[in-house]
């Protein structure tokens, strides 16, 4: 059986293994092999790039009803760029009539066609093109109100409102299109063409695009939609009243390495839907990758990383403490109440805000290991009589007695603080704050008392160790843990959205820490001292000498 310290060894060096291998694949991602023969300008085996060639080209964008069209009948041409410059950013904003099979939760498709200048796109034999949803499915959000008043935050309440249920998906209006074209005059070698690239250099129903040019083959402008940047905050509901609707189409040239990049995010980001996470949570996973700069977002990923493997060694230190603690000598059993009853409240609000799976998960497994814990520290057993649950609590002796004076007499200190607060809070809020429902108002006012005073109901822990003039109690292993991702959280609290006061206690959570480590400073630790199983740090030394 393995020992703690060499399983820990053992996660750490998988976890190294981990960092290294996804180094290897990411320069994998980023690097393509160029074809060796096109250093000596020979054409066997090389695929070129049909842009050196600067052909005079057209950028068109068409909608339809239709996923796919024959020729240039019901469908409609919304934008028309001539001259178009490959090199050249842009961003131009169109109106789009939406048709009436669209307004009844029906859909609207984007043909973009890349084309030789003067030739329509059906005309052109090397016309280049790609598909794109412009509408899609969601649960729009519930409306707030004021509960006192019942005064909406919009008078105006739409029909379909009144006839939906709110759990049913309507159709959505992406309003953003970004497009891209790699620039790079890269030759590829024909034997090995990366895959990921490969799908977007096929034509129509032909599969790879080859243009035989004498001697050489060459392949066709890659042309890309970037569904990284079509964000929920962007969405619009489609109503049945809506004739016209904002398109903004915006282009950008692109790098090779980048191309591959973003289509590996995009693919993650399918993956991530099939596998249940919905348009909400995979919005997330798109603004760390949009939304931050390449650099921060590489530094991210080994941050990342390493907050995964604080949580489990921080998880795994804080259990294993727990499991063998026997006596609640030292320890602020208030302290472990309110940071349970906080860890469940801050789970239901984050699960009421319907926040990212990125931040629920941890939040909820958190939640779980907190009831343990105060299952714990009462020393509480669950007997069943048949269906009906029976709870027993175990006594404590006169040590765990006196730090329970402690425990009591720093509540009684903060209560004359912090219940007027929190009340005062609530109270306010309830007048001047919309929400979904009673509940939502409910949830909100709690975990708002919990991020806003939460960090006094961790004074109580550190006036038992000013009283008892020691820190040997605590769990210091799982304390250095979270105390990194504390630090790392306030990273991902720039990174990932989540609410503004989710953001603030990442910062609060600094300070307790800081606190914590001085009195560890403050208080050394006694080994001649006792702990609760009788023996000593000495005696210890003693016993394997």
């Amino acid at each position: 059986m393995l020992s703690r310290s060499s399983f820990t060894s053992l996660v750490v060096g998988v976890f190294a293994v981990y960092v290294v291998h996804t180094c290897w694949v990411m320069y994998g991602i980023v690097y393509t092999r160029p074809c060796p023969a096109a250093a000596d300008g020979a054409a066997g085996g090389c695929v070129w790039p049909y842009l050196a060639r600067r052909p005079k080209l057209q950028l068109s964008v068409y909608t339809t009803t239709r996923s796919s069209i024959g020729a240039e009948s019901n469908i409609d041409l919304v934008l028309n760029v001539e001259d178009f410059d490959i090199e050249s950013k842009f961003e131009r904003t169109v109106n789009v009539s939406v048709p009436k099979k669209t307004r009844n939760n029906g859909t609207l498709y984007a043909f973009i066609f890349l084309h030789h200048a003067g030739i329509l796109p059906w005309h052109d034999g090397k016309q280049v093109h790609i598909v794109s949803p412009l509408t899609t499915y969601m649960v729009p959000k519930p409306e707030e109100i004021n509960l006192l008043t019942g005064e909406s935050a919009t008078q105006q309440i739409e029909a379909e409102k009144q006839t939906n249920a709110l759990d049913e998906p309507v159709s959505h209006w992406r309003s953003r299109l970004t497009l891209n074209v790699m620039v790079e005059d890269f030759v590829f070698d024909g034997s090995s063409l990366p895959a990921d690239v490969h799908r977007y250099m096929k034509m129509q129903v032909h599969g790879l695009i080859l243009v035989q040019l004498g001697k050489t083959v060459h392949y066709l402008p890659i042309l890309f939609i970037d569904q990284l940047s079509n964000r929920v905050k962007d969405l619009m509901v489609i109503n049945r009243s809506t004739t016209e609707l904002p398109l903004t189409v915006s282009y950008d040239k692109i790098s090779l390495g980048k191309l591959r990049f973003w289509i590996h995010m995009q693919d993650a980001v399918y993956s991530l839907q099939q596998f249940g996470f919905s348009e909400k949570d995979a919005d997330e996973v798109k603004g760390i990758f949009v939304d931050t700069n390449l650099y921060f977002l590489a530094l991210t990923f080994f941050v990342a990383a390493f907050h995964l493997l604080f949580d489990f060694l921080a998880f795994k230190n804080d259990i294993s403490f727990w499991k063998k603690k026997r006596s609640m000598i030292g320890m602020s059993t208030k302290a472990v109440l309110w940071r349970c009853f906080s860890t469940v409240v801050i789970f239901l609000f984050l699960l009421d805000e319907q926040t990212s799976l990125l931040v629920l998960i941890p939040a909820g497994i958190g939640a779980v290991i907190e009831l343990w814990k105060v299952k714990k520290a009462l020393k509480m057993t669950i007997m069943w009589q048949g269906l009906r649950p029976k709870f027993q609590f175990g006594a404590y002796n006169d040590s765990e007695k006196k730090t329970e004076e402690y425990d009591a007499q720093a509540m009684k200190y903060l209560s004359y603080l912090l219940y007027p607060l929190c009340i005062g809070g609530a109270g306010y809020s309830l007048l001047n704050v919309k929400y979904k429902s009673w509940y939502s108002w409910l949830i909100n006012s709690f975990v708002n008392g919990v991020y806003a005073f939460g960090f006094l109901f961790m004074l109580p822990q550190l006036f038992v160790n000013y009283k008892m003039k020691s820190v040997a109690h605590l769990p210091w292993k799982a304390f250095t843990y979270k105390a990194f991702n504390t630090f790392i959280d306030d990273i991902f609290a720039f990174i990932i959205t989540m609410p503004t006061s989710h953001r603030l206690a990442c910062f609060r959570d600094d300070v307790v820490f800081l606190i914590y480590l001085y009195q560890r400073w403050l208080y050394p630790v006694d080994k001649s001292r006792v702990n609760e199983y009788g023996e000593s740090y000495e005696e210890k030394s003693k016993k394997k000498a």
